[in-house]
């Protein structure tokens, strides 16, 4: 599992650098991506950090010589309308690819009843509401991505046991904002539930 956050920090950056978390990089950042960091491209599409569909474009162009060390890029969604991000999602996920990243298709509820842009996606991202992320519709959506070889990241994990569940149904990579409050302290806690999933994944 890996977790991916925000560099809120010097130590946080330590952390990063050394392959304990990675980075979760958006274009409202402004941070410079140290070459060999494990990361993930977000959107900014949650939240107020969406630049346009032309500024996103050329954000993750500009990162293109760092893509092989990307774990994904998510296409631009609308957060909480299944039926709207397939239709703002399908145009994007071969040019992601294009530049040389993992194309991430963002999930929201209601999208296991869709036809899903399967052979144009890399990996699942479960967004949508927390509801549905834990329910039986984001969990056979993720059965049938493991069954065709995607790979699974979770939104919005900010507690061991979102992260154990997370790990349980086979997420390869997770994100949050908890370090991001009070840094240093949050920090060892989020490192102590990587080793605490990784070393004794707790079962059904």
């Amino acid at each position: 599992m890996l977790y991916l956050t925000t560099p809120s920090g010097a130590t946080v950056r330590e952390a990063m650098a050394a392959g304990l978390i990675g980075w979760m990089n958006t274009p409202a950042q402004g941070n410079r991506l140290p070459y060999g960091q494990a990361w993930a491209a977000d959107n900014g599409r949650f939240g107020k950090g969406w630049p346009g569909a032309d500024r996103w474009l050329r954000w993750l162009a500009d990162h293109a010589d760092r893509a092989a060390d990307c774990r994904f890029a998510v296409a631009p969604d609308v957060p909480m309308d299944a039926a709207a991000t397939l239709q703002e999602s399908l145009p994007w996920l071969p040019r992601i690819r294009e530049l040389g990243y993992p194309a991430a298709f963002a999930a929201q509820d209601g999208a296991e009843d869709m036809t899903m842009p399967w052979e144009e996606l890399d990996v699942l991202f479960l967004a949508g509401t927390t509801e549905w992320k834990l329910g039986a519709g984001a969990r056979t959506l993720v059965d049938e991505a493991l069954r065709r070889g995607k790979a699974i990241h979770m939104g919005r994990v900010n507690s061991l046991k979102r992260l154990r569940y997370a790990t349980e149904i086979g997420c390869a990579t997770a994100d949050g904002t908890f370090v991001a409050f009070a840094a240093d302290t949050n920090l060892q806690r989020c490192l102590a539930w990587v080793d605490a999933v990784e070393s004794q994944p707790a079962l059904f």
